[in-house]
This record gives structure tokens, C-alpha cells and sequence, in this order.
């Protein structure tokens, strides 16, 4: 881990969901449509509207794998192995994964100022229950009182933990937003997806969502899309699903997968600029958390040609306008520095995904990624422009 002269602000942490994350404030009338727990062959599985989820191994996470553990595979898997030999050692869950205080001595330790905090499970379950937009709401609305209880959204003004919006049911989502606002959110969560609501799907960036981000326009709170079950096909050229090819899968990643993993946040964030949301919206901020970066040069090139072709289409370059309003937290193993380049160093983030198996096995592994920017870009990435995210902006 790097020593820095200043503390740094994590803009990608993850909690492991406590046992009842979904049941708690849940009615247990409603289990059936939402969320159960059962146990089969001795293990238990979380059933997701009434089917057994195998979206990770083992959803109480005791035992859980090391932080990091992934690394090395990321980093171009020097000695060629699989994904399931770099996952066989695991540990007991750790105190600091699911409790606050906990969680905050680590911090002390790993050198962290603050962090963002994000779902584990609860990033994945929204696609599984799509296709009943009101248990989506359901489920999220008790999901986020467990929130609230074990970890507050603000606690210490260090642990920013994130409210998970689900964007299945429109007054639903402004409600939960205004509930978040409330209750001290400072920062808040939804998946990079077409949500499917009773209308059909309805892209986030349309102006059927338009009553949300006024919301978010108007409180000027951070919006982070974050990587998850984004429900994207491979068309028959590969298997799908999230994690297709983990726990009862074959041991091999899905390699038509890996090369088209950027294409949702990619769609994600071009809808936004062509649908002019942020015309709508300009006081609207976007973070785009563990979606990686190198989908960026294509898509400027692309959106440059849209200006020619479509003159008069954007009030201004839509390349200026994505600058403006949308924030990129490059995978660690991305170029940091080309995505410096095309964003600038005032719109990019840090973010460890610690403790999560493909993040860093310590927060602060990220620097060594950095040394090629000066002391000012670097601690504008490590600390100061995740700072002024979590600051809300009024409009």
C-alpha cells in the first residue's frame, strides 16, 4: 500500500448484505414475489421471485474470498489460470464487511478520508424481478431501511453509503429518491440498465423519467451508475446471464462476454447525451462506477460524427456536454492516463471496489496507477473530485 501526504476518498466500496439485507422490513406475505432465503443440497440460495439465484456462490458470504484475490488475473493472468483455482481460498466474513465501526478502523488503517459505499447482491436482483415492476419496489424500499439501520447514508460524514434507486415504477422511484434526501443521502445508486417498467422499458435518459431527474436536479444530488445485471444478451454467441461462467458454470469466463462488458454503460451514457438529458437537467451529475473506460475514445468518435451529421441536434458538442456532466472511475487494469486525456483530470475517480474479489487488496494499491500525472491530478482523482460529488449542489 502507497503512503500519501493527505487522506484519499474511496469512490467504489462494497458491503456484504446482512443475512435479513432483504427480509427484514420485508412482509413475509410478500417473500414469494420478492426475495426468500432456501436451502438446498445443505447451501443456502436466495430465491428472487420465486427462482433460485446462483448470481454468486454462496449469498451469506461466510466464507467469503479474499479482497483482491483477482488481481493477478486482471493484471493479463501471468501463470494462466482460472478464475475458480484463484477463488478456492476463502476466509470467515470479516466484521468490518457488514458493520460500520468496524469498517471505519479499517479505513484508519488503509488511509481512506471517506468512501462511497455500494451493493454486493443488491445491484443484481433488480434484472431477476423485472418482470414484476412492483416487487421491484417492494423489495428496494425494504432493502434500503436495512440500509439506513446498519449502515446510515452519511455515518461520521465518511461511510457515504448509497440508496439503491430501482427504476421500475416511476412515482415509485421519486418517492424512494425523496426518502433517500430525507434521510441525509448524499449520494445514490442504480443500475446500468433499461429499466422494464408497466409501460415497456423505458431508458433511464427518455423524458418518461423526467419527474426523477428533476428531483436530482433540484436537490443536486450524485447519481452513480453502477456495474451490475444489466440483463445485456450475447445474441447466441455466448452464455448469458450475470457471472454465467462462475459457481456451477463451466470454470472458463465467457470470452464473448469479456469483449462486450463496456457495451450497457456505453449505451447507458450515449442515451443520456443523444436523449439531451443533461439539456433537460444541466445540474444533473453522473458517476460512473466499475463499468470501466476504454469504451470512451470510441464513443467520443462517434458522438463527434453525430455533430456533423445532425447539425443542430445538440445545443453545444456533446463531447463538451459529456464532460461537463458525467464523472468516469476507470477499472484499475484501464489506462488510466488516455482517460485522462479525453476527460480531463477534474472527471475522473478512484475506486478500489475493495473488497470485492476483481478490486485492489488494499484501496491504496491504486496509486502505483497514477505515477505517471503530477502531484495536483493525482490528488484530484484520489480525493478532491469525489469530494465535491458528495457535497450536494442545488440547482
Amino acid at each position: 500500500m502507497t503512503a500519501l501526504d493527505y487522506l484519499a476518498f474511496d469512490a467504489d466500496n462494497h458491503y456484504y448484505e446482512a443475512i435479513d439485507a432483504f427480509t427484514r422490513h420485508l412482509d413475509p406475505k410478500l417473500g414469494p414475489r420478492c426475495v426468500q432465503w432456501a436451502e438446498i443440497g445443505g447451501r443456502k440460495y436466495h430465491v428472487v421471485g420465486g427462482r433460485v439465484s446462483h448470481a454468486v456462490v454462496n449469498p451469506t458470504f461466510d466464507p467469503v474470498a479474499k479482497a483482491g484475490v483477482l488481481h493477478e488475473y486482471f493484471r493479463g493472468n501471468p501463470r494462466k489460470l482460472s478464475p475458480v483455482e484463484y477463488l478456492k481460498e476463502r476466509e470467515p466474513i470479516r466484521p468490518e464487511y457488514r458493520d460500520r465501526d468496524a469498517r471505519l478502523r479499517v479505513m484508519d488503517e488503509q488511509g481512506l478520508e471517506a468512501m462511497w459505499l455500494f451493493p454486493t447482491l443488491g445491484i443484481l436482483y433488480e434484472e431477476l424481478l423485472k418482470h414484476d415492476p412492483e416487487a421491484v419496489s417492494i423489495t428496494f424500499r425494504a432493502f434500503n431501511q436495512y440500509l439506513l439501520e446498519d449502515w446510515g447514508f452519511a455515518y461520521q460524514d465518511r461511510i457515504f453509503c448509497a440508496p439503491y434507486i430501482a427504476m421500475a415504477q416511476r412515482d415509485s422511484a421519486v418517492r424512494e429518491l425523496d426518502w433517500a434526501l430525507d434521510h441525509g443521502a448524499r449520494v445514490v445508486v442504480m443500475r446500468v440498465a433499461v429499466p422494464q417498467t408497466v409501460d415497456g422499458p423505458q431508458p433511464v435518459s427518455r423524458g418518461y423519467w423526467d419527474p426523477f431527474w428533476a428531483r436530482v436536479n433540484e436537490a443536486g444530488v450524485t447519481v452513480v451508475v453502477h456495474a451490475g445485471d444489466s440483463g445485456y444478451t450475447s445474441h447466441g454467441y455466448g452464455r448469458d446471464g450475470f457471472s454465467a461462467s462462475f459457481g456451477n458454470q463451466p470454470a472458463a469466463p465467457n470470452p464473448v462476454g469479456l469483449t462486450s462488458m463496456e457495451r450497457p454503460i456505453q449505451d447507458m451514457l450515449a442515451a443520456m447525451i443523444c436523449d439531451k438529458l443533461f439539456d433537460r437537467f444541466p445540474n444533473v451529475r453522473i458517476a460512473s462506477v466499475e463499468n470501466g473506460s476504454d469504451f470512451l475514445a470510441y464513443l467520443f468518435k462517434k458522438l463527434a460524427s453525430l455533430e456533423n451529421k445532425m447539425p443542430g441536434w445538440f445545443r453545444e458538442h456533446p463531447v463538451e456536454t459529456f464532460r461537463k456532466n458525467i464523472w468516469i472511475n476507470p477499472f484499475w487494469e484501464d489506462d488510466v492516463n488516455e482517460i485522462v486525456r479525453l476527460m480531463g483530470p477534474e472527471r475522473v475517480i478512484f475506486g478500489s471496489d475493495w473488497p470485492h474479489i476483481e478490486g485492489m487488496p488494499e484501496p491504496l494499491d491504486y496509486v502505483s496507477e497514477l505515477v505517471k500525472l503530477d502531484d495536483a491530478a493525482q490528488q484530484l482523482i484520489l480525493r478532491d473530485n469525489t469530494r465535491e460529488l458528495t457535497a450536494l449542489r442545488p440547482a
